[in-house]
């Protein structure tokens, strides 16, 4: 208990004073107590790691399968390699090491899993309201039986809420401090760490917008750690439509700020810096404030902007669900005809994706079940997926039976909730995928580079995303 607290103190005190403390650490920073110091750290880490794991799994030996799986995804991404001569180990390290124990800090101790407890329940009484203007618009009716006026309008307000956290200047201060951070820790360029630690809260196509004058100027590696933080934390608007579905917001929320700093980390590991970056200072980027003019022109552009998202919601579940509704009925055909019953394209991923979530430390049982959502996460799309975990937690949550014909209906509860489990192995598998991004990043990265000054208006935006499209091909070429 007093080490937790210890430790939220530390990280608390670094976020609001780190600038600070630098500064009165600058004479010691050419000197030979630097070093020193160094050695000592990684030298207490690696301790406190084994006998973290020798006392922590002396209870539970089958924790030491995930663990093993970590260095499992770790290999597989260094053999894959860009440069592999060039892999900055204090990145990688220091990135796992954070989502380690910023991991311990919210699922094992109580403080911190109250904290972020108590963070989600908040959400979902603030999501609560949107109740108001929706009901006055579609009535109560729809919006209790209908997924259209039920989730979608959570989108609209939350975007409205952003645009305004925006237009105040909280969301800037918040995502400079945890740049401030990441960058101090993990040794990363200050354009790189400010897009990573942007996406927790927006976008993967308005996050690059905070660092738009400088990505003509970015490197390779720069851009790739912006793409890949792109694809393994999730914005604002698109959280609220997840904890619509009806998964636990305070492990949404613990899931994505977990995955910004292995994102930056897989992303160094797989394409680490070669080149001679312009942004090496320790000062950062700052962030404007929003152009608006006042905080109701903010409301409403942040609703405004936000009825394309709740649109292309809509639109890929129907699309994706249609098609993978047709994908399995050609299956259950075919398998029909060399005498194979009730073959989908669910069982397909139970069976092939199934090693793989057994080394992200999933319970044998429940991996076929992991396996398929995984699949789905993959191949379709992340919010039929989500869908496709609230039908399970809802089985569980309506008393049916767990096994039913030799098939598990729904997820095993341990001490953890199966929502947290899923998020974060979601979050976990959705950083090592995206990291291989590095087979289209030398193609992708010379055109945002080239078309980096075009991008100086919100009206270009619709050709920052046409980058970003291959992330479909991609999945469906690597796996």
């Amino acid at each position: 208990m007093l080490l937790t607290l210890a430790l939220a103190l530390f990280v608390l005190t670094c976020l609001f004073f780190g600038e600070k403390l630098t500064a009165c650490l600058k004479p010691f920073k050419s000197s030979c107590l630097k070093l020193w110091m160094k050695w000592v750290f990684a030298g207490v880490s690696l301790v406190g790691l084994i006998l973290w794991l020798a006392l922590d799994t002396a209870q539970r030996p089958e924790q030491l399968i995930s663990f093993a799986g970590i260095c499992m995804f770790v290999l597989i991404l260094f053999a894959c390699s860009k440069h592999h001569s060039a892999v900055s180990w204090r990145t990688v390290l220091w990135g796992l090491g954070l989502q380690f124990v910023f991991g311990i800090l919210v699922i094992r101790t109580d403080p911190g899993f109250n904290a972020f407890q108590w963070l989600g329940d908040q959400i979902q009484i603030f999501l609560n309201y949107t109740v108001a203007g929706s009901s006055f618009v579609y009535g109560d009716t729809l919006i209790k039986n209908v997924f259209a006026f039920q989730s979608l309008p959570i989108i609209l307000f939350f975007g409205c809420m952003m645009s305004i956290l925006y237009y105040l200047g909280l969301v800037q201060w918040i995502v400079q401090k945890i740049a401030w951070f990441l960058q101090v820790t993990m040794g990363t360029t200050p354009t790189e760490t400010l897009a990573v630690a942007g996406n927790i809260f927006v976008g993967m196509t308005e996050a690059p917008l905070l660092i738009r004058p400088y990505l003509a100027d970015m490197t390779l590696s720069e851009i790739h750690a912006v793409m890949t933080g792109g694809f393994a934390t999730i914005s604002g608007t698109v959280l609220g439509s997840f904890i619509s579905f009806g998964i636990d917001a305070s492990s949404l929320i613990s899931a994505s700020v977990m995955a910004a700093p292995s994102a930056l980390a897989l992303s160094k590991l797989v394409y680490p810096e070669v080149e001679e970056s312009k942004f090496k200072n320790e000062e950062g980027v700052k962030l404007p404030r929003g152009k608006e003019k006042n905080i109701l022109e903010a409301a409403s552009s942040g609703a405004t902007d936000a009825i394309g998202l709740a649109a292309n919601v809509a639109a890929n579940l129907i699309a994706f669900l249609a098609v993978l509704a047709f994908i399995n009925a050609a299956l259950s055909w075919l398998g029909e005809l060399v005498d194979i019953q009730g073959l989908t394209f669910q069982v397909i991923c139970s069976y092939i994706l199934r090693p793989m979530v057994f080394m992200m430390g999933v319970e044998w049982a429940d991996c076929p079940i992991v396996a398929e959502m995984v699949g789905i996460k993959f191949f379709t799309n992340e919010f039929v997926a989500y869908q496709q975990l609230s039908q399970y937690k809802n089985k569980r949550l309506s008393g049916v039976e767990e096994w039913i014909g030799g098939e598990k209906q729904w997820i095993s509860v341990s001490d953890d909730s199966e929502e947290h489990k899923y998020t974060c192995w979601v979050f976990t598998v959705g950083v090592v995928q995206d990291a291989h991004c590095f087979f289209f990043s030398n193609k992708v990265c010379f055109l945002v580079r080239k078309i980096g000054p075009e991008l100086t208006s919100v009206a270009n935006l619709p050709l920052f995303k046409k980058i970003f499209l291959p992330k479909a091909l991609v999945h469906s070429c690597i796996f």
